[in-house]
């Protein structure tokens, strides 16, 4: 999401319709949440593997479990819940607009704007699914 952008060229090269990302807000927070998610998942991933290569150590255990279990866990599966909805309204108006309002679809002259925005939403509402699942392993894992 964070490197989607498209020019369309209107008349000369001048005159250009660019759509990027970080011209809705909704997107910009996708891209900031979803960050934010990664980053907490990439400094869970050493202590995993303590857990994995000693298993008998019993702090980094318990320190992996409070976690994902208790406030870190469930605040990332709704700090990437919560944005991929936003997200998803945005791009639902991309593809289809809103007649009431006069908002245009925008994706028949963005189309591989609109098709990589789709396939964002689509991978964090998957990371949402892999996160709680997540969650509910580390819970039996304790």
């Amino acid at each position: 999401m964070g490197s989607t952008d498209q020019t369309l060229p209107f008349f000369t090269q001048f005159f250009q319709f660019k759509a990027e990302f970080d011209d809705l807000p909704a997107f910009t927070f996708f891209v900031i949440a979803n960050a934010i998610t990664a980053a907490y998942l990439a400094l869970t991933i050493p202590i995993s593997i303590v857990c994995i290569v000693r298993p008998h150590l019993v702090a980094p255990r318990v320190v992996l479990i409070f976690l994902d279990t208790n406030f870190y866990g469930l605040v990332m599966v709704a700090l990437t819940t919560a944005p991929a909805g936003g997200a998803a309204s945005i791009v639902y108006l991309a593809h289809n607009g809103n007649s009431d309002v006069n908002w245009p679809a925008i994706c028949q002259q963005f189309n591989d704007f609109c098709q990589e925005v789709s396939e964002a939403v689509v991978a964090s509402f998957l990371t949402v699914v892999v996160l709680m699942f997540l969650v509910v392993f580390s819970a039996f894992a304790l």
